[in-house]
């Protein structure tokens, strides 16, 4: 079993070296973060995430939560470890200082939210769902709700949750059922079933405050009707109609609750308007899905601390190239090429896709905070755009990053005992929940790109160009040559498919998956030649730091040479199109 280390020089190379955050952050008004700031801000919660969350992550997952008379019993040590993250005000980071929360901006957070993920992922979901249903409700909540509701969240002395899913209604929200009748005083009684709700009942605080999407007695059919509520678990400390019918019994996050919630008269509030429940909830979600993104970054970060020790202590065979030490019966795996094709994509993967992670969040900070309109509304484009394919791209990539874990273990992997198999079975629902993989590529698709003719994708393109720079290193040249013939190709896909869904839709989902997964790889390449940018610069300086930018460029050339060229595979997927999908009856896919 492996404890987390929190990666600190990898999230200064990226925040500092890479992205220049204190230098954006003052072009942006917030000259109030500086890096020493930041740089406190990644030790404390280093320590925060290494003492405190990861000796809970496995035992959370060997023992599980209970189910006793209605009440949900967190594992040992949860409560404790949540108390003291919100009395060391890790709670209120990015929220509104109006409410008592520090309002910091995403690019200063953003490395604790993945380090919390790394250390617990089950445990981490409690406070990232209260963090997005408290953005929700500033976003879109009345002036008395906020007032009433809000500093609690913020604080952590209250948790949210989010309750769209129904027995028969999951993707195809449509079909919810769940009510809301008003009430004389103004507010409503909302009754129905929610299931898949995470952390919907606990005992982290005495209060939870659930957001429920559900349907007036007049509302129409179909996504229009629904609106937002705010029901909270209690009120005024009296029990409102809100209980927990049991949980799930999943493949992992065993120690986050996955609850069936019954909602009986409770009496709830509108947030927002009648009818636009699915605009407002689309804030939190969306905050979600970052997050979920966040959550495969942190297993793959993870399972790679994992292989790299493993493979480096683990004695077994001969290296093809001679012994390593003649004195010991076998060589250390890591000597063995195949064992370093696995660490390797690892390492490319997760480190490529850290950066573009951190550069979308970086882009939210444009969005809210740049004094100019224009500029504003560009990055939220950009934002939009890139959403679906940090969730999706980050999570399927957690599936192999943490399968090869498992797999540079061998034997020991599959073994409960070393702990690796848990991130596997715990990656699985990152690219399932908050939409599953197979709807962002439709999102990214659908709307993001084929709705506007492909200008987003295009101003994403031009973005990427620009911040190259034309002081390229000469040796980067062919890296950059391949990227430019990756994005031209990328231009050419989204023109083929746009072309075929106006004759026939079904196109769209027959290469959607194959499209986002193009576009993301083509990014995490443009992220890699601007990490191996500095790391040339860096050597050619003298830098004391040598062993850690080689290690740069050698990731940089391995995605380059070995994992970029998926995208080969990817085009042509998306050249098949729905061709190569035949209507088959089950009796024929049965033979």
């Amino acid at each position: 079993m492996y404890e987390y280390r929190a990666p600190r020089r990898e999230f200064e190379f990226i925040l500092h070296e890479v992205l220049g955050a204190e230098r954006v952050l003052v072009g942006l008004g917030r000259d109030d973060v500086s890096r020493e700031l930041i740089d406190s801000i990644i030790d404390e919660a280093g320590k925060f995430s290494e003492q405190v969350l990861s000796p809970l992550n496995w035992q959370g997952d060997q023992q599980g939560v209970r189910y006793v008379d209605g009440e949900v019993v967190p594992a040992d040590g949860f409560k404790a470890a949540y108390q003291q993250f919100c009395a060391d005000g890790w709670a209120g980071m990015s929220a509104s200082p109006e409410y008592g929360g520090q309002g910091l901006p995403a690019i200063a957070h953003i490395v604790v939210g993945e380090m919390l993920c790394s250390a617990a992922m089950a445990w981490r979901m409690a406070s990232g769902l209260s963090e997005g249903a408290a953005y929700a409700l500033d976003r879109h909540g009345s002036e008395e709700l906020k007032g009433r509701f809000l500093a609690k969240m913020v604080a952590g002395h209250w948790t949210g949750t989010m309750c769209l899913t129904e027995p028969q209604a999951g993707t195809d929200l449509a079909m919810l059922r769940t009510r809301a009748e008003p009430a004389a005083d103004g507010s409503f009684r909302v009754s129905g079933t929610k299931i898949y709700i995470s952390w919907g009942e606990h005992d982290f605080t005495d209060n939870i405050i659930h957001l429920v999407l559900a349907r007036l007695p007049d509302a129409p059919v179909g996504t229009k009707g629904i609106s937002l509520l705010l029901v909270p678990r209690r009120i005024d400390g009296a029990q409102n109609g809100v209980s927990c019918a049991s949980v799930e019994h999943k493949m992992g996050i065993h120690a986050s609750p996955t609850c069936v919630m019954n909602f009986e008269s409770a009496q709830g509030w509108m947030i927002g308007q009648p009818g636009g429940g699915l605009a407002a909830m689309f804030t939190m979600m969306n905050h979600a899905r970052l997050g979920v993104g966040l959550q495969g970054l942190g297993l793959s970060e993870r399972a790679l601390q994992a292989s790299v020790a493993y493979a480096f202590e683990r004695l077994q065979g001969r290296a093809a190239r001679g012994p390593l030490d003649r004195d010991k019966p076998a060589d250390p795996i890591i000597r063995h090429a195949e064992v370093r094709r696995m660490v390797m994509t690892q390492k490319a993967l997760t480190e490529g896709q850290r950066l573009l992670a951190y550069y979308t969040y970086q882009l939210e900070d444009t969005a809210q905070l740049h004094s100019d309109p224009a500029v504003r509304a560009h990055a939220e484009q950009l934002v939009a755009l890139l959403v679906p394919i940090v969730k999706s791209l980050l999570t399927d990539t957690a599936m192999e990053t943490t399968g090869l874990a498992v797999q540079v273990h061998g034997g020991a992997g599959f073994i409960r005992d070393t702990g690796v198999e848990q991130y596997l079975r715990d990656a699985k629902i990152t690219c399932i929940y908050e939409g599953t993989n197979g709807i962002q590529a439709l999102d990214l698709l659908g709307r993001k790109v084929l709705m506007n003719g492909g200008a987003t994708v295009r101003a994403l393109a031009a973005e990427m160009v620009a911040s190259l720079g034309t002081d390229l290193p000469p040796a980067l040249l062919p890296w950059a040559a391949e990227l430019q013939t990756r994005m031209k190709e990328l231009g050419e896909l989204t023109a083929v498919v746009g072309g075929r869904v106006a004759q026939d839709p079904d196109e769209l989902g027959a290469v959607a998956v194959d499209y986002l997964n193009h576009a993301g790889y083509v990014l995490v390449a443009w992220c890699w030649l601007r990490m191996a940018k500095v790391a040339v610069q860096q050597l050619a300086a003298g830098t004391h730091e040598a062993g850690f930018y080689e290690a740069k460029l050698a990731a940089a050339r391995f995605y380059f040479e070995r994992l970029l060229p998926r995208t080969q595979a990817f085009a042509a997927g998306v050249r098949a199109g729905a061709g190569s999908l035949p209507v088959l009856t089950a009796e024929q896919y049965s033979l």
